[in-house]
């Protein structure tokens, strides 16, 4: 009799205050796990020293001469940007470098959507394939697109078609190598993002070539777009080669045969 007595007092439900006061911690753990992986997620989309070296330091470099554009001299900076310029009669003087520094300064400054949009592709592009592959994809697209667009002129001016003063027009910027890491990081994407990005980008080009607001620029930056994609089956075999994971995209079975490790299906998520 006092055994179920006892046990019914045991299991009855007594109030407690204090207890329902102080709260419960593992619940509050729990619940703060998730916003902390969120967290990092969106923090993945900015470079950092550690992650994301080449794009954190390159991004340094274009905050500070955005910066002396800004406040320093004009006559300074237009002096400055002059010699950075990849016209014509500067690459037939020094050209390693003029296509070096043409390349430190961003168009319009801080305020460009360049700049943005510099920091949020070199990022994704460097976190799948690596600082020094995602530098050589930006220079490609910074090189060749260069020089294709300012070769024609110096053979319009030989030729007579267009006037000397062609040779000194003011060229620099980061708008090829970032198209051509536009180019290459969308190979790495599945298909509908992979979509999405080229077209968007697409319209936006041709409607500057419809424009017509600068025909050299114009031209250079779906040619350079156009480079970035011609990378795909390099960065993709790189990926593979090193164990980078890359969403959208399997390593190919022949990598996995020269690394000597078993071929893995495509991630379909």
């Amino acid at each position: 009799m006092h055994q179920g007595t006892d046990r019914a007092v045991r299991e009855a439900e007594l109030p407690a205050p204090l207890l329902d006061a102080i709260p419960r911690q593992r619940r509050t753990q729990e619940a703060a796990v998730p916003a902390d992986r969120k967290a990092r997620r969106w923090l993945r989309l900015l470079p950092t020293p550690t992650s994301t070296p080449f794009t954190f330091g390159y991004l340094l470099v274009l905050v500070a001469t955005s910066l002396f554009m800004e406040y320093a001299d004009p006559d300074t900076v237009s002096a400055v940007l002059r010699e950075s310029s990849t016209d014509v009669a500067h690459l037939g003087e020094t050209p390693l470098l003029v296509l070096a520094a043409s390349a430190l300064w961003v168009v319009g400054g801080l305020t460009s959507p360049y700049v943005l949009g510099f920091a949020l592709v070199l990022t994704a592009l460097e976190h799948r394939i690596g600082g020094w592959r995602t530098a050589g994809v930006f220079l490609l697209g910074h090189v060749v697109a260069t020089l294709a667009t300012e070769i024609p002129v110096g053979l319009s001016v030989v030729a007579g078609h267009l006037p000397e003063s062609s040779l000194h027009r003011l060229d620099y910027g980061i708008s090829f190598g970032l198209m051509a890491s536009v180019g290459a990081l969308a190979g790495l994407l599945t298909p509908w993002p992979r979509v999405l990005v080229l077209g968007g980008v697409g319209a936006m080009l041709l409607r500057d070539l419809f424009d017509l607001g600068d025909p050299l620029a114009n031209w250079g930056h779906p040619l350079a777009l156009l480079l970035g994609v011609a990378c795909w089956p390099l960065l993709r075999r790189a990926g593979a080669v090193t164990g980078v994971v890359v969403r959208g995209v399997g390593p190919s079975r022949r990598a996995s045969r020269d690394i000597g490790l078993p071929a893995r299906a495509p991630d379909r998520r």
